[in-house]
């Protein structure tokens, strides 16, 4: 690799290696730092020391082989043996919603404690998990040291193309009581020549949650935008088209599907929602956008229903797609398993195929589903078929042997994908999303 003149090279600690430590380890990586990821599941670890991802993002496996066969990145078990003598130690370790609805901070407090006695007295720490604001001064205090030793520096990482978007982000946002230590951690990124937003910690850790809560919004009005649209017969790619032209509102996260889901939206929108009733500030737009989500939900099982003549009991429904987007075998949230859930608690016997599920998979939420191999396994005996994820491979389905096997040729395509010329030339009866 080459780099320019002035450029200096940093020792970084990156600690967990999941959706978003890996993608920020391999990309300091390449651009040039020395980087020891941690990472104490021994699967993941084993998997990654064969230059492997254990999660599925495009482009990832090729950048774990260049960084560590440059030895730019090393993986190593232990995350006190990661810290050691970093200039730099980003927390990537996983927030997931607790029971009230905020923040599981746990796995964050078990990591403090694990480095505490190991960090450098010169470190920075970088937080770079979703946090509850005001956690970069709570970590502060937890390892006994300065809060200007501290950074936050959120991911604005979209699943499924993480390597693109931490190579080529809009912004790098940091956020410190330090002016020179949030410079610090901006310049670990300069190469991606991305525009930086220096602010405070606490700004910092609510853009995050803006962000995703404004996201959140966004897909939420325009999924109700297709529901109006079948109820007047109005076309939503025509709507999207006509109102996403408008520069202020723009083409992003204007796609309507099955609702929204994942491992951050939903967990985000609760949090700052809980974050914001603390402070008795009323967010209703972000309540109701994740009131809109679960409507949503059961409108396209109402659909599917009233498609296969209103009752589902003893139905059986071909599902296409589990994960919450394409790309990505991540079904945390997700939608689709929201809807097939739906579908069984109606009495439907649902016949799904994931890409990324494979056989003998029996996740918790999977239970009451019929795991198919294939399409066209998926489809045999089928009253209905129904896309949930865009894999690209549901856009050339060949619906004149589908037709062969199916007990009925109805689709409900929920993404939008489907060639539907080639559906209704193979006889199918059809509906799809927001375009009867």
């Amino acid at each position: 690799m080459e780099f320019p003149p002035d450029f200096v090279s940093r020792t970084v600690a990156v600690i967990g290696a999941g959706y978003v430590g890996i993608p920020t380890a391999t990309v300091l990586a390449e651009s040039g730092h020395r980087v020891i990821l941690a990472e104490r599941d021994d699967a993941r670890r084993n998997l990654l020391a064969q230059s492997r991802s254990p999660i599925l993002e495009v482009g990832l496996d090729e950048i774990l082989a260049r960084t560590m066969g440059s030895g730019q990145l090393h993986v190593v078990a232990s995350a006190e043996e990661a810290v050691r003598g970093a200039e730099f130690v980003f927390l990537c370790v996983a927030t997931p919603k607790g029971l009230d609805g905020r923040p599981d901070m746990s796995f964050i407090d078990a990591v403090v404690d694990e480095i505490r006695d190991s960090i450098s007295p010169t470190a920075i720490i970088v937080n770079k998990s979703t946090v509850p604001v005001g956690t970069i001064d709570r970590v502060a205090i937890r390892l006994g040291i300065s809060v200007d030793r501290l950074v936050s520096n959120p991911e604005f990482l979209s699943e499924g193309q993480a390597v693109a978007d931490s190579l080529h982000p809009d912004r790098i946002v940091v956020g410190s009581s330090s002016r020179e230590s949030a410079e610090a951690v901006a310049q670990l990124f300069a190469r991606t020549s991305a525009p930086v937003v220096i602010t405070d910690a606490m700004t910092s850790e609510l853009i995050k949650y803006a962000s995703n809560a404004f996201l959140a919004t966004k897909l939420s009005f325009i999924n109700t935008m297709a529901r109006l649209c079948d109820q007047l017969g109005a076309n939503v790619d025509e709507l999207v088209a006509g109102i996403g032209s408008d520069h202020r509102i723009g083409f992003s996260f204007m796609q309507p599907g099955p609702g929204w889901g994942g491992s951050c939206l939903p967990k985000d929108t609760s949090a700052l929602a809980l974050i914001a009733e603390d402070v008795e500030v009323d967010l209703s737009v972000v309540r109701a956008a994740m009131a809109s989500n679960v409507v949503h939900q059961k409108y396209i099982a109402e659909r599917i229903a009233a498609l296969v003549g209103g009752s589902l009991n003893g139905v059986t429904i071909a599902v296409l797609g589990l994960s919450f987007k394409a790309n990505t075998r991540d079904r945390r949230d997700s939608p689709a398993i929201a809807i097939c859930e739906l579908l069984v608690a109606a009495g439907a016997i649902v016949r799904a195929y994931e890409p990324t599920c494979r056989d003998g998979d029996v996740a918790s939420d999977l239970t009451g589903l019929v795991l198919a191999t294939s399409v066209r396994e998926a489809a045999e005996g089928a009253s209905a078929m129904v896309v949930l994820t865009e894999w690209p491979e549901f856009s050339a389905l060949d619906f004149t042997d589908l037709a062969t096997v199916m007990a009925e040729k109805i689709l409900y395509d929920a993404r939008g994908v489907v060639t539907l010329t080639d559906a209704l030339a193979a006889g199918f009866t059809i509906e799809s999303i927001g375009k009867k």
